[in-house]
């Protein structure tokens, strides 16, 4: 692997674990607490007391970015994990039995990628009800096809290989060659599409909060943040700069991490430099 895509693996990883870090330290500790109204103190600017100074309400803003990356995270992680949860086993189980059962599988998936994602999750969500819940579900039905997709692409073409021919030989069935020998061979790539999932869904649960179907107040938001923040973007520009930011630097992270391990845990890649 090369030196500057080296660099961009641990950049990607520092970043990460940098917003993780924060959401954790947010379940403990915050400056201030989150959603405590000041409004003598509202719209302060940068300084010692507020180091990126307060909203229309007098809420510390560091409080809030901090609180808002758990609030995001949460959301992603767990829509990630409804995803592959159910893609995962779907996409095998299309790859282990072809015929019918794969096409009207991938058929099903391909009815799922005709909506946009984030209409999609709109939807669910305005039916459901706002909320966080409603959002992770909303983000985790979209994820569950895309996880289902790569699963069976990647593991179709393993169940031609030797070494599962030898398995079949040996008299092991198809779910036990599935657990045994498919799943551990494409756990790269899973890897890599989960930070790629993990990416989309904090855009999207950013992008449900702005419309009001994400989390709900009083809980913070980076989403709700940057829609409160367009009321002041002329007097106080920099209270959609910074959730604004936080998205965009969890996003890069992310997405240098995911391209960082494709060069470290595919042997293809690896051959091709």
């Amino acid at each position: 692997m090369s030196a500057w895509r080296s660099a961009g693996l641990l950049t990607g990883a520092a970043i990460t674990a940098l917003m993780v870090a924060v959401a954790l330290v947010a379940l403990v500790w915050t400056p201030y607490p989150p959603t405590a109204i000041d409004i003598p103190h509202k719209l302060a600017g940068l300084s010692a007391a507020h180091p990126l100074g307060t909203d229309p309400l007098g809420r510390d803003v560091l409080s809030m970015l901090m609180a808002g990356a758990h609030a995001s995270l949460s959301v992603a992680l767990i829509a990630v994990v409804v995803g592959a949860g159910l893609g995962v086993p779907l996409g095998a189980l299309a790859a282990a039995r072809g015929g019918w059962m794969d096409d009207a599988l991938m058929r099903a998936a391909d009815l799922a990628f005709a909506f946009p994602a984030l209409l999609t999750a709109v939807m669910i969500t305005a039916l459901a009800g706002p909320g966080a819940a409603n959002a992770m579900l909303a983000i985790g039905i979209f994820n569950i096809p895309v996880f289902a997709r790569v699963t069976r692409g990647s593991a179709r073409g393993l169940w031609q290989r030797d070494f599962v021919l030898a398995a079949r030989t040996s008299g092991r069935g198809d779910i036990a060659i599935t657990v045994l020998h498919i799943l551990p061979n494409i756990a790269a790539v899973l890897l890599v599409q989960a930070t790629i999932q993990f990416a989309l869904a904090i855009v999207a649960e950013a992008g449900l909060s702005y419309v009001g179907l994400g989390t709900q107040p009083p809980q913070p938001s980076w989403g709700r943040m940057l829609n409160d923040a367009q009321t002041y973007i002329f007097r106080a520009p920099l209270l959609a700069v910074f959730p604004g930011a936080a998205i965009t630097l969890s996003v890069l992270g992310l997405n240098l991490l995911g391209d960082g391990l494709q060069d470290l845990l595919d042997p293809r890649v690896r051959r091709q430099r």
